[in-house]
């Protein structure tokens, strides 16, 4: 076996949240190019279909499943549909999150506690249900075994006004990665990816004013935007068998920033 054929996912079975654009969606497409079959989860059917087809171009299967990953509820169904109608569970992505940024006393209690469900419970409670079936090896003859990758986001370890809410969700979501790593260990692997400044809908804002934008670039040190396959690259290496001796780490994936490179610009209280 070469090195590169370590970075493929012949025969194995993803499911990727959030998958309908921007990361979620290049993170599924890179596994279905490397030989995976992917569940997709987002709340826009139309979306997932989009993205079924370019995987079903790679020759590879997709299993559409539109739903709120928000509602724990939903979550079964995505865990069910890898096994039942792709026959295994191998790899979770769990990519769906986030949360506007806020003046601290604009933050309720309410959006706090929602911030950290969308991004930190939501991605506990999916890997909880396909860890038994990871382990299970769901008839393949093997010891069964699986990895987890968790988008995080750079705003977990940065400092910044507005991010109260969401910063500290993306942290616990940080070290609930290398907890589970140590619970899961040495069957399943657990990672994050801790993301900077990719170019996606949530910067829209931004990649439409040009003075945003080059403030942003010139205050990252490999001067300019991530790029959501250089997201998508590095969830291929965590969730292969080229990342086989990596687990409960936090790989930054943010153009070698160590402060934030867009300021809100919120004023003293």
């Amino acid at each position: 076996m070469s090195l590169l054929d370590r970075f493929r996912l012949d025969g194995r079975v993803a499911i990727v949240t959030g998958a309908g654009r921007g990361i979620g969606a290049a993170c599924a497409l890179a596994l279905a190019e490397s030989g995976a079959d992917v569940v997709l989860a987002s709340r826009t059917k139309e979306q997932l279909d989009t993205i079924a087809e370019q995987v079903s171009a790679y020759g590879r299967r997709a299993v559409v499943v539109p739903c709120d990953v928000n509602d724990t509820a939903n979550l079964a169904a995505l865990v069910d549909a890898a096994a039942t109608e792709l026959g295994r569970v191998d790899i979770v992505v769990n990519n769906a999150g986030g949360s506007m940024p806020q003046p601290f006393l604009d933050t309720s209690e309410r959006a706090f506690e929602s911030a950290f469900h969308f991004n930190v419970t939501t991605a506990f409670a999916l890997s909880r249900l396909a860890v038994p079936h990871m382990l299970a090896g769901d008839g393949r003859g093997d010891d069964g075994g699986g990895a987890i990758v968790n988008i995080s986001s750079a705003m977990g370890r940065l400092t910044d006004r507005g991010y109260v809410a969401y910063g500290t969700a993306k942290a616990a979501l940080a070290h609930m990665t290398r907890l589970m790593a140590a619970d899961l260990a040495p069957r399943v692997r657990v990672n994050a990816i801790a993301v900077g400044s990719v170019a996606t809908s949530a910067l829209e804002i931004v990649l439409q004013n040009d003075e945003l934008r080059a403030a942003m670039v010139e205050r990252t040190p490999l001067r300019r935007l991530g790029e959501v396959d250089d997201i998508a690259l590095a969830a291929l290496y965590l969730a292969s068998d080229a990342g086989s001796f990596v687990t409960g780490k936090v790989l930054e994936v943010d153009g070698g920033i160590e402060h934030p490179n867009l300021e809100l610009g919120l004023p003293d209280l």
